[in-house]
């Protein structure tokens, strides 16, 4: 079968290796993707890794590199273990791909994305989204019903990510949020904040391009460029009394991205970090002090989530495809997936790769 798999810092291939073979464990399924999105942690990798891929044996899968890519996908059941009752061949998914052991504490806890164990797939298992076939424990197969397109099963997994943030800025309905950065979370941050029922909502981004995609994902998103504008002053001129925006989402993995967003919230304003730092920041905890704000960090979301952002998918609420920009084929995956988003001045906000194809209904 083909796969795409990531060897060491830019270095992706698509190759010819063995599909799964040999009979499924009980609580086992065999899968053919569908759709695989491009993620940010996969562009990391790519530009700076291994990072999370893992050069030793993972502890929880033993996986090591080379890895197949791909940890934000919908795919098709082929089969199922014998003690697999909830998915059957034939039906189409949505693969949630964090793992770790039963007896981990944190996942004894609702808490499994916090496990020192964790184990991926698409970054540190044996199998990933990008391949044709992929065999994964039954718990992270979760059904999609028919209305749910291939895309939209495939955005479940970057949309927990922006859903996970928005829960922990604490915006309420009638609020205001500053999303800084509008690449593919930053894009699904804003269609979560308006589901959240955001009154303001305001979007920094360098990329003009991408900025502008952004602001038309739903009405009255204000758009700012952050080096032609000052960021905590449009937040104050868009927020009731001038006192700055109650939330706001660092999207981008950048110091000045974090320490825009402080100054840009309220006093007892929340800061969220969402984007990855692949550096040390230097911050100004003082000012943290003087406007007494809440600073949150969020690693990837509570597996739990799942119905959650399908219902919110199904309903309308939550229109998720908006930000897919291309679909490609996986032979083109790193000339026009990986370094169409690496470009500085590229206009792709979301890359999706099509990996099977789907059925006719």
């Amino acid at each position: 079968m083909q796969a795409v798999r990531f060897h060491t810092k830019r270095d992706i291939r698509v190759e010819t290796i063995a599909a799964p073979e040999g009979e499924l464990k009980p609580h086992e399924a065999l899968i053919e993707p569908l759709l695989c999105g491009i993620c940010g942690t996969d562009l990391h990798e790519f530009i700076a890794g291994p990072i999370v891929t893992p050069i030793e044996p993972n502890k929880l899968t033993g996986a090591t590199l080379p890895q197949i890519l791909g940890h934000e996908f919908s795919a098709r059941v082929v089969r199922v273990g014998s003690e697999v009752t909830h998915v059957g061949p034939g039906d189409r998914v949505s693969i949630q791909p964090l793992m770790a052991p039963d007896d981990d504490f944190y996942a004894k806890r609702g808490l499994l994305h916090l496990s020192e164990t964790l184990g991926v797939i698409g970054l540190s298992a044996a199998w990933g989204g990008m391949g044709e076939q992929a065999v994964v424990d039954a718990r992270n197969v979760i059904a999609i019903p028919r209305t749910l397109s291939d895309a939209q099963g495939a955005l479940v997994e970057p949309a927990a990510v922006a859903v996970y943030a928005i829960d922990r800025s604490r915006l309420r309905a009638g609020g205001s949020v500053l999303i800084s950065g509008a690449g593919p979370i930053g894009a699904l941050a804003v269609l979560a904040a308006k589901a959240a029922g955001a009154s303001v909502i305001i979007v920094s981004e360098r990329n003009p391009e991408r900025l502008a995609k952004a602001a038309a994902l739903c009405p009255g998103v204000v758009p700012v460029n952050p080096d032609q504008a000052d960021v905590a002053e449009v937040a104050r001129q868009h927020s009731e009394g001038g006192a700055g925006v109650d939330a706001a989402l660092e999207c981008v993995g950048a110091e000045a991205s974090l320490n825009a967003c402080a100054k840009a919230v309220r006093r007892q304003g929340v800061v969220v970090q969402v984007g990855l730092h692949t550096r040390l920041a230097q911050v100004d905890p003082m000012l943290w002090a003087l406007k007494d704000i809440s600073i949150e960090a969020t690693w990837c979301y509570p597996v739990q989530i799942w119905p959650r952002i399908v219902a919110m998918i199904e309903s309308g609420s939550f229109p998720v495809e908006k930000v897919v920009t291309a679909e490609i084929g996986m032979n083109d995956v790193v000339a026009k997936g990986f370094e169409a988003l690496l470009d500085p001045s590229g206009r792709d906000l979301k890359i999706l790769v099509r990996v099977n194809e789907a059925q006719p209904s």
